[in-house]
C-alpha cells in the first residue's frame, strides 16, 4: 500500500477508536452491543501496536498490544488474541526480548490451530523459525520455514510462499550454500513482481545482492543493493532503510573505500538507534568498529566491538556473538593482550561451529530433501492418481466403444437375418403369387371358354326362343282371325239378355 493508503488507515483507526470510546460510556456491560463494541476497539488498539511496530516504536507497540489482548480475553475473543499475540511476538523481537517473543508466538500457534487459522498458522510458524535461525538451530529454522511453507502452497498464498522461499534462502546463505540460496532469492522475486508486494521485492533484491557480494560480483550487487534501498526510502521502510545502508557499507569496504563504508554505517547505526532495533544496532556498530579497526583507531573500534557484544549477548544470537568475539580477538592480538585474544577466539570458534557443524548442515539438507521428496510425492500422487483416472476412463471409453461395436455387430446381424427371413417370405409369397396367378390364368381362360360357349349356346337359345315366339305370334293371328270378336259377343249377348 502506499504511504497516502496508510495514512488514511491510520486516520480511519482513530475515528474507530474515538467511536467506540464514546460509544461504550453510554451503554451496560449486560447490553449485546457492549461486547460488538468492545471487540472493535480492542481490534483498533491492536491496529495501533502494528503501527507503532512498523514504525519502529516498540516500546509503544508492546504497550498497546498487551492492552488489546487483555480486552480480548476478557472477552472471550480468540481470533482477536491470536493476532494480538502475533504483534506481540514480532515487538518483542525487535526489542531481543526472544523467550518473551517465543512465548507469546506459540501462545498464538495454539489457539491458531484450535480456530483452524491456516494462514495465521503459517505466519506465526514463519516468525518462529526466525527466532531458531537467529539462535544457530538451523534444523528447527528449516523445520517450521518448511511446515510454513507448506500450509502456503496449500492455500495458494503467494505473498507467505515468496517469504517462506526467501526464508530458506537465508539459511543456505548463512550456511554458504550461496548457489541453493540464490535459487530461493530468485524464485522469492519472481513471485513478488507478479503480486506488486514492493516491501517483499525490496527484501529479495537485497537478499539476491548480498549473494552477488560474497560471490565477488560486486557490480551485480550494488545494483540490487541500490535497487533496494530506492523502494524501501519510496514506501517509508526505516528499518529495510537501515539494513541497505548496512549493506552498501559493507560492500564498500569489500571495495576498499573506507570512508564511503563508514559514511552507509553511521546511517544504518542511527536509524536502528532511532527504531531501538538491537539487532540492528549489533550488525551496526561490529561493521563501523571494523573500519576503525582497519585504520588502526583500536580504542573506537574496541567501544563499538564491546557495544555490539552486550546487544549480541542480549539477544541471544551466536551469528552477532561470534561476528563480536572475532573482532575482539583481532583487536586485542593487535594490542598485544594475548590471553583476551585466545578467549575470544575460542568463542568465535564456539559460535562459528554451532552454525555451521556437521550437524546442522546434515539436518538442513535432510529437511530439505524430506521437504523436496514430500513435495514431490505429493505431485506423484496426484499425478498418479490423475494418469489413473485417465486411464480408467479411457478403458471405460474403450469398453464403451466395444460394447456399442457389438451392439452394432448385433443389430446388423439380426437386420440382416430379419432382411434374410423377410426375403425368404417375400420369396415364398412370390412363388405362391405366381402359382395362383397361373391358376387364375387359366381359370379366367376356362371361364372364357365358358364364356364363349354360354354366349354362343345363348345366343342359340335366343334365336330358338325367336323362332318360337315368332311361331306363336304367327298362330295367334290366325286364331284371332278365326274366333269372333269378344265384344260382338259380348254385345250379343247383352242383347239376348234384355229381350228375355
Amino acid at each position: 500500500a502506499s504511504k497516502a493508503d496508510e495514512n488514511e488507515w491510520m486516520a480511519f483507526n482513530e475515528q474507530l477508536l474515538q467511536l467506540c470510546e464514546k460509544s461504550l460510556k453510554g451503554i451496560s456491560r449486560e447490553d449485546i452491543a457492549y461486547l460488538v463494541i468492545k471487540k472493535c476497539y480492542a481490534e483498533g488498539i491492536n491496529n495501533k501496536g502494528l503501527i507503532e511496530t512498523e514504525a519502529g516504536n516498540f516500546e509503544k507497540a508492546v504497550e498497546f498490544l498487551n492492552t488489546s489482548l487483555n480486552m480480548q480475553q476478557e472477552l472471550n475473543d480468540k481470533l482477536g488474541m491470536t493476532s494480538s499475540l502475533n504483534n506481540l511476538g514480532v515487538a518483542y523481537t525487535k526489542l531481543g526480548k526472544i523467550n518473551k517473543a517465543l512465548e507469546s508466538f506459540l501462545k498464538a500457534i495454539e489457539l491458531r490451530k484450535e480456530l483452524n487459522d491456516q494462514m495465521g498458522t503459517a505466519l506465526t510458524y514463519n516468525n518462529i523459525a526466525y527466532i531458531f535461525k537467529d539462535q544457530g538451530n538451523i534444523p528447527k529454522a528449516l523445520e517450521y520455514f518448511s511446515m510454513s511453507l507448506k500450509i502456503k502452497e496449500k492455500v495458494g498464498d503467494k505473498k507467505g510462499i515468496a517469504l517462506s522461499l526467501g526464508s530458506i534462502g537465508l539459511i543456505y546463505s548463512k550456511q554458504g550454500d550461496l548457489s541453493k540460496a540464490l535459487e530461493y532469492y530468485l524464485k522469492s522475486k519472481q513471485i513478488r513482481e507478479e503480486i506488486g508486494d514492493k516491501r517483499g521485492l525490496a527484501g529479495a533484491l537485497n537478499n539476491i545482492g548480498f549473494i552477488y557480494k560474497m560471490q565477488n560480483h560486486l557490480d551485480s550487487a550494488l545494483k540490487y543493493y541500490e535497487k533496494s534501498l530506492k523502494i524501501r526510502l519510496e514506501i517509508k521502510d526505516r528499518s529495510g532503510s537501515a539494513e541497505s545502508y548496512n549493506n552498501l557499507g559493507s560492500l564498500y569496504r569489500q571495495e576498499k573505500k573506507p570512508d564511503k563504508a563508514i559514511e552507509y554505517f553511521e546511517k544504518s547505526l542511527k536509524l536502528n538507534e532511532e527504531l531501538n532495533e538491537k539487532k540492528g544496532i549489533s550488525y551496526s556498530t561490529y561493521n563501523l568498529a571494523y573500519e576503525y579497526f582497519d585504520k588502526r583507531n583500536y580504542a573506537k573500534a574496541l567501544a563499538l566491538c564491546d557495544k555490539g557484544m552486550v546487544l549480541a549477548r542480549e539477544l541471544g544470537f551466536p551469528t552477532e556473538i561470534g561476528d563480536a568475539a572475532k573482532l575482539h580477538y583481532l583487536i586485542y592480538k593487535a594490542t598485544g593482550n594475548h590471553k583476551l585474544a585466545l578467549v575470544n577466539y575460542e568463542l568465535f570458534i564456539q559460535m562459528h561451529d554451532s552454525i555451521n557443524n556437521d550437524r546442522n548442515r546434515k539436518a538442513s539438507i535432510k529437511q530439505q530433501l524430506r521437504y523436496e521428496y514430500e513435495k514431490q510425492a505429493t505431485a506423484d500422487s496426484v499425478a498418479h492418481a490423475k494418469e489413473s483416472e485417465i486411464k480408467n476412463a479411457e478403458l471405460a471409453q474403450q469398453k464403451a466403444e466395444l460394447s456399442a461395436k457389438k451392439n452394432q455387430q448385433y443389430a446388423l446381424f439380426g437386420g440382416l437375418g430379419l432382411v434374410m427371413i423377410f426375403a425368404g417370405f417375400m420369396y415364398n409369397r412370390f412363388k405362391v403369387t405366381q402359382k395362383q396367378k397361373l391358376i387364375i390364368e387359366d381359370k379366367e381362360k376356362e371361364t372364357q371358354k365358358q364364356n364363349e360357349i354360354i354366349s354362343r349356346q345363348k345366343h342359340e337359345v335366343e334365336e330358338k326362343q325367336k323362332e318360337i315366339l315368332d311361331s306363336i305370334y304367327y298362330a295367334r293371328r290366325i286364331q284371332r282371325a278365326l274366333i269372333t270378336n269378344e265384344k260382338y259377343i259380348e254385345k250379343s249377348l247383352n242383347k239376348l239378355t234384355s229381350k228375355n
